[in-house]
C-alpha cells in the first residue's frame, strides 16, 4: 500500500513539474500579454496544485500536510484573482489583445508588400 502511495505521489509531482515547465515556455513563446497571463495564471495554478498534492501524499497525514493544504488553498484563491486584476490593469492601460484578424493582416502585408514581391 505504501508503494502505491509513493508511486501516485511521484506521478503527481512529475505532472506538476511538467505543467510548471510548460507554463514557463508559454511565458516566453506566446505572442501577447493576455495569452501570457493565461499561461501564468492557469497552468502554474494547476502545476502547483499537482506538486503540493503529491507532496501531501508523500509526507502522509502530518502537520506538514496541513500546512501544504493551506498553501494550496492560498494559491488557488490568489493566482486567478491576481491574473484577473493584472489583465484588467493591462486593458485599462490601453493595451489591446492580439486577435486572429490582426495576425492575418500582418501575414497579408508580408506576402503583398515584401521586397521579394516586385
Amino acid at each position: 500500500m505504501e508503494l502505491l502511495r509513493d508511486i501516485l505521489a511521484w506521478a503527481l509531482i512529475l505532472a506538476g513539474s511538467f505543467f510548471t515547465v510548460v507554463s514557463a515556455f508559454g511565458l516566453v513563446r506566446l505572442p501577447d500579454v493576455y495569452t501570457r497571463i493565461h499561461s501564468a495564471g492557469l497552468v502554474d495554478t494547476v502545476g502547483a496544485g499537482f506538486l503540493l498534492i503529491g507532496l501531501m501524499l508523500y509526507g502522509g497525514f502530518t502537520i506538514v500536510s496541513i500546512k501544504l493544504f493551506l498553501i494550496l488553498a492560498f494559491i488557488f484563491f490568489t493566482s486567478p484573482t491576481a491574473s484577473n486584476a493584472f489583465a484588467n490593469a493591462v486593458y485599462s492601460a490601453g493595451i489591446k489583445p492580439l486577435l486572429a484578424k490582426d495576425n492575418k493582416a500582418k501575414d497579408g502585408d508580408k506576402k503583398e508588400g515584401g521586397p521579394s514581391s516586385t
